[in-house]
């Protein structure tokens, strides 16, 4: 097959797909967005790589701005232009969306479906309930609703329109029957990480001594987007509550962007924080192997649908995993499930977090038990070989599946008398 996948992020497992898709023969244009500030995976070609996989960057015409809501939507509309020029250029099987913002999804659904072009969406996360979310910060309450109410009308036809959908989690499957949406062709595939490029190593390692972390401390570390759904201040929290408690921490931050600053700002010139920005992707295993503990983030209202990535990374490099997520998130019960902790994101989870730190510390070889757990728990879930099993069926039956399908027209919840398609 002739696959191009995009994953707006340029996150590492995707590209291991398209790697694991390309080494089977398919001739695969893998795609991502150069302005989204985020960690990365292997995003080049090199000399092991099969010759039918292309790696290509994705600009649009203007900057991104992440938070400003005029600007960014001129961003996401620039952007579906300009993915909207490279598939002209030639032909393609399936075409699969992964990580791409509403906006931009809603141009490209009606693209797909003038040039009948066969696409799935690899549907990472709810957009519509966090822009929903973020119209209700901004605007009066008559105009909110209504702002939400078309964020999601603009989801639900992405969901119904696409040749098939691969939701992460069951949560999502039950979203879209909350919806009243069927999709034409759903399955349920849970995120992974790249266990050949994560690998669990020495925590002395290069990446550790050419950053200067304290070899005697207790190292806490996060790596990954801070964003809105994110609450940064808890990592200074979970600091000063463990040092309390008597355990000798140090924080180390790997990211950028509006949390990062935040946090910057907050923890000063604090000799026990370092915040760095993000790391070349060949450096993550000895990255994450620096810690002693990895932390991960999550905000209550991103609950049930968004399974934080780097809880993934955090599994395949063997590490104690403090989690401060809400219970319902399907990382929660992985995290305890191989003996880390798991606490609500709040200043209580943060200070019970600590007290579990206070105990685990203090046994070098029970928190290398932990690790090894999570590490287990990685590479049962995680084999690559039979993901690409799934998503090979997926596509090979998306490719086959839109014959003169037409746009599918329905009435905004705004604009009753305007089509989705004009």
């Amino acid at each position: 097959m002739r696959l191009n996948i995009h994953d707006f992020s340029g996150h590492p497992f995707q590209v291991q797909l398209s790697r694991a898709l390309a080494d089977r023969g398919h001739s695969v244009l893998h795609g991502y967005s150069t302005q989204f500030v985020t960690g990365h995976g292997r995003l080049r070609v090199t000399s092991d790589d099969a010759p039918t996989l292309r790696i290509e960057g994705l600009e649009a015409t203007v900057p991104m701005h992440k938070y400003h809501p005029l600007l960014r939507t001129r961003f996401e509309w620039a952007y579906a232009s300009a993915w909207q020029r490279e598939l002209e250029r030639e032909q393609f099987d399936a075409v699969v969306a992964c990580n791409v913002p509403l906006f931009t999804l809603a141009r490209m659904r009606r693209f797909f479906a003038a040039r009948h072009q066969p696409w799935v969406l690899w549907h990472q996360d709810l957009y519509s309930l966090g822009v929903g979310a973020e119209v209700a910060r901004r605007l009066p309450g008559p105009a909110a609703t209504a702002g939400r109410r078309w964020v999601e009308w603009l989801e639900k036809l992405q969901v119904g329109d696409a040749d098939a959908v691969v939701a992460i989690t069951d949560a999502m499957v039950d979203q879209y029957r909350a919806w009243g949406v069927e999709p034409l062709d759903v399955h349920v595939i849970p995120n992974w990480a790249p266990l050949d490029d994560i690998v669990p190593a020495d925590r002395d390692n290069r990446w550790a001594k050419q950053h200067d972390l304290p070899r005697d401390a207790v190292r806490l570390l996060y790596a990954g987007t801070l964003g809105r759904k994110h609450n940064p201040l808890l990592l200074l929290e979970l600091l000063d509550a463990a040092k309390a408690r008597g355990v000798d921490a140090h924080l180390v931050v790997v990211s950028e962007g509006v949390g990062a600053d935040d946090l910057r700002a907050a923890a000063g010139h604090r000799r026990d924080v370092q915040i760095l920005g993000f790391q070349p992707a060949e450096d993550m295993t000895e990255v994450l192997a620096s810690a002693d503990a990895v932390v991960t983030l999550l905000e209550p209202d991103a609950a049930k649908f968004s399974v934080p990535s780097k809880v993934l990374s955090y599994m395949a490099a063997g590490r104690p995993i403090v989690a401060l997520v809400p219970q319902g998130n399907p990382a929660a019960v992985d995290v305890a499930s191989v003996g880390g902790f798991v606490g609500e994101p709040t200043s209580a989870g943060a200070v019970e977090a600590a007290e579990w730190l206070s105990v685990v510390t203090r046994d070098a070889e029970a928190l290398a038990v932990i690790g090894d757990q999570a590490r287990g728990l990685a590479r049962a879930r995680f084999d690559i070989e039979r993901i690409t099993d799934r998503f090979e069926a997926v596509l090979a039956a998306a490719s086959g599946a839109r014959s003169a399908r037409p746009l599918v027209f329905a009435s905004s919840p705004l604009y009753p008398f305007t089509s989705a398609g004009r």
